[in-house]
């Protein structure tokens, strides 16, 4: 299972109620999904260099670390809504999945973790003696 934590989620929530709208805007947008053995997330990350993305997992938390690069200070800019500068996100993986396989791709300012199932949590046949017999049942 995958499980997700941020501190301020409940101030954000209770702010939008409030006043009808985001108070701190998702800098890094993600969806997430399970596709048979493996969960898949993907985070959008316009704008940002591959090479500036940095992941690690340190126990069941990953750090998706990224950095978009600052403005031309020469620009004088009429909008200047996107996040600039370093910016992170936090995961915590929950113990079914298997850390030591994580894949990563980024293509098109999308970055996408492919996670498996760990062996230990994949449903699997047990074998029961009954009478000498032995019979297999699903469990």
């Amino acid at each position: 299972m995958l499980m997700r934590t941020d501190p301020f989620r409940d101030l954000d929530r209770l702010t939008q109620r409030a006043f009808g709208t985001a108070a701190r805007p998702a800098v890094m947008p993600m969806d997430a999904w399970r596709a048979d053995d493996q969960f898949i997330v993907e985070f959008d990350l316009p704008g940002v260099q591959a090479d500036s993305i940095d992941l690690d997992v340190e126990r069941n938390v990953l750090t998706v670390r990224a950095e978009r690069p600052e403005l031309d200070a020469d620009r004088e800019m009429v909008s200047a809504e996107r996040p600039r500068g370093v910016f992170s996100r936090q995961l915590f993986l929950g113990e079914n999945l298997d850390t030591e396989r994580i894949e990563a791709s980024y293509r098109d300012g999308v970055l996408r973790l492919t996670i498996p199932v760990a062996e230990r949590a994949k449903p699997r046949r047990i074998t029961i003696s009954h009478d000498g017999d032995r019979q297999p049942i699903n469990a």
